[in-house]
């Protein structure tokens, strides 16, 4: 007699994992962003799954960090990435994408400093550079078309892009900000900040 073993099939076991490691790397970009010392423990625990299972994905606290870094760095590029980021008038592809990624923009930021404060690698710094290239890529078109101010540096313009941000996150957290508010009021102050004398002073 031949005895058949049943076993769950490929395709669902590939979609546990997926949900397994997306959980994962959700709860570390989280918790790693508030406290970089996070262990694997933790990250398995905020993230609902067993440490046997964090381990099946991430042997190590390093690959689980790097995992962790290089999405952040994918999420970022995504939204800088967006073709709308290139293609609309530069104003309306800045409000844009204040209002709909700059949680994911502050959360890059964040977890950068907070893990990899002094990049050691050329990965590293490209992870950590990238979205401050695709900013002031949009900033630079917006000077280009003359939508955007040029009596200020770019550097600081861009640094002032990801400090706004991270100042309306901490209102918000603090509860003095509501989140439907967040979106406009970061657009609405980023464009008053760019724009040209003459519109300012309208």
């Amino acid at each position: 007699m031949v005895t058949t073993v049943a076993c769950q099939p490929v395709p669902a076991r590939r979609a546990d994992a997926e949900r397994d490691v997306a959980a994962i790397l959700e709860a570390g970009a989280g918790l790693l962003s508030a406290d970089p010392t996070a262990g694997p423990a933790d990250v398995a625990t905020a993230a609902g799954v067993s440490l046997a299972v964090l381990h099946r994905h991430f042997p190590s606290r390093e690959a689980l960090v790097d995992a962790v870094l290089d999405r952040a760095a994918d999420l970022a590029d995504a939204v800088l990435e967006h073709e709308c980021i290139d293609a609309a008038p530069a104003p309306e592809a800045m409000a844009g994408l204040l209002r709909s990624a700059w949680e994911v923009l502050d959360r890059h930021r964040r977890l950068f400093v907070a893990v990899d404060p002094a990049p050691a690698t050329e990965k590293d710094r490209e992870h950590r550079e990238r979205p401050l290239r695709g900013v002031r890529r949009l900033i630079e078109r917006g000077r280009r078309d003359g939508d955007f101010r040029h009596d200020l540096p770019l550097p600081w313009l861009v640094t002032t892009f990801f400090a706004i941000i991270r100042g309306a996150a901490q209102e918000r957290e603090a509860g003095r900000l509501k989140a439907e508010e967040v979106g406009h009021v970061l657009a609405t102050t980023m464009l008053s900040l760019l724009a040209p004398a003459g519109d300012r002073s309208r």
